[in-house]
């Protein structure tokens, strides 16, 4: 009840075929014949949540690699409301996959996908969460798993989660887009299969936070919900979710897909700034956010088309001002992030206060990653802990000092 097709020509392929993109170079979609699918809505809220209650909008046949990921939290967040100075807000957490970020969405899809076509060994070039999560999900799978990693441009935390897990880690000199032209051409001229986001079943697995985000919030559609884009594959996936809800009768609305970038790292917002279809790929991407520091991403295409289909908007903040984000973020809700995932709520920030968001909007930020993914990043914007004697005069001394 499925088939892959090319955004760009509409040739289509069967879902037996190993394919990434279309013979023309355009990217690949997983179409469905909705008119075969039937939710029962309220079963569907009665269940557990994650992403294989969805399973009736996935492309998996057997059964699937998974260790419970999905039915992340969503946070009402009412003090960084107040702060930013908007009705309501709301806080999707996805560091709280098991690998720690969203990725994990994507993989048990993904990973499930390349053993249904027979594939015996998976690889991806990464920043960091797709090693960590392909690695942990490769395990599981007990198939072997190469990885790609710009040298030097990775948080440690995502590189140890993928060599605690086994994968054989190459550390390329070079940046993460020279890594992604490397292993796509190792794995068609290996028969290895590719776990990068231009596999179009990786995409699958992530659409599922708009689900949730539906179930969630009781069936009402959020005005809008703003994520980060590093390989700009979430934007897309996330408004499918929402969309395919819609097509399917359950909700009457999507919201406003908003995306931000660093300015260091940007190639989308400076493509939806001129109304343009595609990106001007960067070649030295730079910023603190390391899991985002891409200059061509490959789901450039669908994100823009999400984008300006939703009515939506694409912004670039500054390192300064998504490390306030972060600190707000964890001091007045309690929720850690890395730095990426903090973009989208220093990008809400800044078009409230241009005007271009409303006050009254409610909307839902997507934060991608755990706080502890990057805990380097944290020792070097947070104040140094205050060492003191091991005397009680010397510890209420320091505590009540200025």
């Amino acid at each position: 009840m499925y088939h892959l097709e090319c955004i760009e020509c509409d040739q289509k392929y069967t879902k037996s075929e190993v394919i990434y993109t279309c013979k023309c170079g355009g990217l690949l979609d997983v179409i469905y014949d909705y008119s075969a699918i039937e939710l029962d809505v309220e079963k569907l809220r009665t269940e557990a949540p994650s992403v294989w209650k969805y399973r009736a909008l996935l492309p998996i046949e057997a059964n699937p690699v998974t260790i419970h990921e999905g039915g992340t939290p969503l946070y009402r967040c009412d003090r960084l409301a107040d702060k930013i100075g908007i009705k309501e807000l709301y806080i999707k957490h996805e560091g709280l996959n098991p690998s720690g970020s969203f990725k994990d969405r994507g993989m048990t899809v993904g990973v499930s996908k390349g053993i249904e076509l027979g594939m015996k060994t998976l690889a991806c070039a990464s920043t960091g969460n797709t090693s960590a999560s392909l690695s942990t999900y490769g395990a599981k799978a007990g198939l072997p798993v190469i990885v790609l990693l710009p040298e030097g441009k990775v948080a440690l935390g995502k590189v140890a989660q993928a060599l605690i897990h086994g994968a054989k880690v190459l550390s390329i000199r070079g940046n993460f887009d020279e890594a992604v032209v490397l292993v796509r051409r190792l794995c068609d001229e290996e028969q290895i299969y590719l776990l990068n986001s231009i596999n179009p079943y990786r995409l699958e697995g992530q659409k599922t936070i708009g689900h949730e985000i539906i179930d969630q919030l009781g069936l009402n559609v959020p005005d809008r919900v703003i994520v980060p884009v590093g390989n700009a594959g979430n934007v897309a996936a996330i408004y499918k979710g929402f969309k395919e809800f819609m097509k399917l009768g359950i909700t009457q609305s999507v919201p406003k897909m908003t995306g931000i970038q660093t300015e260091g790292a940007c190639p989308v917002t400076k493509a939806f700034k001129k109304g343009a279809e595609d990106i001007i790929p960067e070649k030295n991407p730079e910023t603190i956010a390391t899991a985002i520091r891409i200059g061509n991403p490959v789901n450039a295409k669908k994100a823009l088309r999400a984008i300006y289909e939703s009515g939506g908007n694409s912004e670039a903040v500054s390192d300064e001002e998504l490390v306030q984000a972060q600190k707000d973020l964890a001091q007045l809700e309690g929720i850690g992030v890395e730095p990426a995932s903090a973009t989208s709520v220093a990008g809400l920030k800044k078009l409230v206060e241009a005007g271009i968001i409303g006050r009254d909007e409610t909307v839902v930020c997507v934060t991608t990653g755990h706080l502890l993914k990057d805990p380097e990043e944290v020792i070097n914007i947070s104040a140094e802990p205050i060492t003191v004697d091991a005397n009680i005069e010397a510890v209420r001394k320091a505590v009540f000092s200025k």
